[in-house]
């Protein structure tokens, strides 16, 4: 009995925060609200990766597990892109920041049936490894930024 009880407080704690609300603009983030549904964005989001020459490597989000289980909650996706030869330069410089990659775009759906494009940026993902990748992972992350900017700019548009 005292599990079921602390099964349903979990959930309703997990449903409560998944209404909480769009991502709010954050130090090192890329915040995108769009007028575009999620399902049109994650769309958008894949297109324009291919279009800068990235994969998508991954993809993640409990919005169709959870509904599976009875629990509605917003569109909520993960999508890791990244391609092969940034992971071979960013491997030369630091084998610990491969565990960053794939750099993922997060697509939320907003309550009024918009969503939102975020991602934290390169150049703060691989900042932990700026010690021992130096000035070379940084040149790698400044460039990252740009790519990563241009799929979010042509992904929104």
């Amino acid at each position: 009995m005292k599990y079921a009880i602390a099964a349903t407080a979990f959930i309703c704690c997990f449903a409560v925060q998944a209404f909480a609300g769009s991502i709010a603009p954050r130090d090192g983030w890329a915040v995108h609200d769009t007028a575009l549904s999620y399902a049109d964005l994650i769309v958008r989001v894949k297109e324009a990766a291919k279009a800068n020459k990235m994969g998508v490597v991954t993809e993640a989000g409990p919005t169709e597990v959870l509904k599976s289980q009875g629990i509605t909650v917003p569109g909520n996706r993960v999508i890791g892109i990244y391609h092969p030869k940034y992971a071979a330069r960013v491997l030369a410089l630091s084998v610990p920041a491969m565990i960053e990659a794939p750099i993922r775009l997060y697509v939320t759906e907003d309550a009024d049936g918009t969503a939102t494009l975020s991602y934290k940026t390169p150049s703060l993902v691989f900042a932990p490894y700026m010690d021992e990748g130096g000035t070379a992972l940084k040149e790698v992350a400044k460039e990252l930024d740009g790519v990563f900017a241009s799929i979010a700019t042509m992904a929104v548009r």
